[in-house]
Parts: structure tokens; sequence; C-alpha cells
């Protein structure tokens, strides 16, 4: 457990707690998008918790959850479309680990959640969040879609409100995202909603979560059975080099796709 704890991560800080184990993406000065470093580091913490955490708090920062892809990593990657399915493989499987793993996930929320952190979000069994939280799916404004985070957003809010999301690409508040059952539970004070909750999960045993969330991938397997779908059409949009172009501007520039140079 030293290991996980200890100073070997550069984008995420982690911490245990009588088998609560603490994960907050920790990228201040990238605004916690979501790099192939980030990957890694949430998928071996995860995997940790598979034989040693019964809850798996996942967090952000205080003013911004995670904003999604890095675009500073993707448009320097090497052509072709190796790179981008490996990523997008990578990052569905951690969800999944997320979502069916042997452990509560918990998102605890604040500040700006936008397109892949919305995944992170719709992986976790309960959501909470403070009142000035936000999501958004922006990715259709560079031509792209939220293609890895549609099955568990789904899973979660149904297709209409998804695609509602998707077509919309403009921020909800959290109570509306409540309204939805994004989110579980949500108030001002989040730190203290995050505590009760704790309070009352810690007494569940390991044992029991891990047969209830295997039951729970037997009942629905939609994650799982979408999984190459989603992949396949990640690999789609980001192999078009008209959006890839789109991409490398606003890293160049910090212009959006429908403003003029």
């Amino acid at each position: 457990m030293d290991l996980l704890t200890g100073g070997a991560y550069e984008t995420v800080e982690v911490r245990f707690d009588n088998e609560i184990c603490f994960l907050r993406i920790n990228r201040p000065d990238a605004e916690n998008r979501i790099s192939s470093r980030l990957v890694e580091e949430c998928a071996k913490v995860v995997e940790f918790c598979e034989e040693h955490a019964k809850v798996l708090v996942l967090e952000g920062l205080p003013e911004v959850f995670c904003t999604g892809a890095d675009f500073q990593e993707i448009s320097s990657a090497p052509e072709g479309d190796g790179y981008q399915r490996s990523h997008a493989e990578a990052l569905y499987d951690l969800w999944l680990s997320i979502a069916l793993g042997s452990f509560v996930s918990v998102a605890h929320v604040r500040g700006r959640v936008n397109a892949g952190g919305v995944g992170f979000v719709a992986a976790c069994d309960v959501v909470l969040c403070e009142e000035k939280t936000v999501f958004s799916l922006s990715e259709l404004l560079f031509g792209l879609m939220p293609a890895c985070v549609m099955p568990f957003l789904i899973r979660k809010v149904g297709v209409a409100k998804a695609n509602y999301l998707t077509l919309m690409t403009q921020p909800v508040t959290a109570r509306q995202a409540l309204e939805w059952h994004l989110v579980d539970a949500c108030e001002d004070n989040s730190a203290n909603l995050l505590r009760k909750h704790l309070l009352r999960l810690r007494y569940l045993p390991k044992t029991g979560i891990a047969r209830y969330k295997n039951y729970l991938g037997v009942l629905d397997d939609t994650l799982v059975a979408s999984r190459e779908k989603a992949i396949e059409a990640n690999r789609e949009v980001f192999s078009d080099q008209e959006n890839l172009a789109k991409i490398s501007r606003y890293v160049r520039t910090g212009q959006f796709p429908w403003e003029e140079e």
C-alpha cells in the first residue's frame, strides 16, 4: 500500500483510510485533462482496489473535476490511429473497472466537468456534487463525439438526456443533473455530504459488495457489449484529419472551430 500512497504519481494523489481509497485527479496546470499517463496511473490504483478497498472515492480539484481529453497530447501524437485507439481502449477499460469493480465507486464532484470527465462520473456507482458544479459535453463543437462516454452516460440518464447533452454542448447545473439522475445527491457542503455517505458505506462487507457488483454486471451487460462499438466510433472521429486540424488550431491559438483566424 505504501507504493500507492508514495510519491510515484505525476497526475493523481492517493490515500487510504480503513479500506476506503481516495483517488484525486491532480493536473492543475492542465485543467485536470485526461492524458495517457493519467489513465495509466488511475488504472493502477483501481486494480489495487480490487483486492484492498471496499470503497473508491474519485475526486478532482476544488474548481475543476475533469475537463476531458488532453488536446495538447492528441495534437502531438504520432500520425495514424494507433495512439488514439490504444488510449480509447485503456480509458474505456478504466471506466469499466470503476463501474464493475469489487468496490463501491463514489464520485465526489466539484467545479467544472466536461467531456471525458462526464465519463468518469457516469462510471461511478454513487455521484455526489456541490451546488455550483456544472456538467457538459463539448465534443461535437470540434466534430467529435463522446463515443466512449455514451454507454456509461446512457446507463445513468437514458438515451434522450444523453442525446440532449451531446447535441447542445452547453453546461447543465448540478440541480439539473440531479433531476436527470446523473447525480445522486447534491448540496453546498459536498465534503459533508461525502462524509455522511462514507459513514454508511463503511458498514458494507467487501465480499458482499463484490458479489452484488458481479450480479449487477450479469443483469446488465451493456457496458461490456458496447466496448468495441465505442472504441471504433472514437477511432473514427479522431482519425478524421479535419477534426485533428481543429484540435491543433485550438491548441496553437486558443480559438474555437467557429471563430475566424
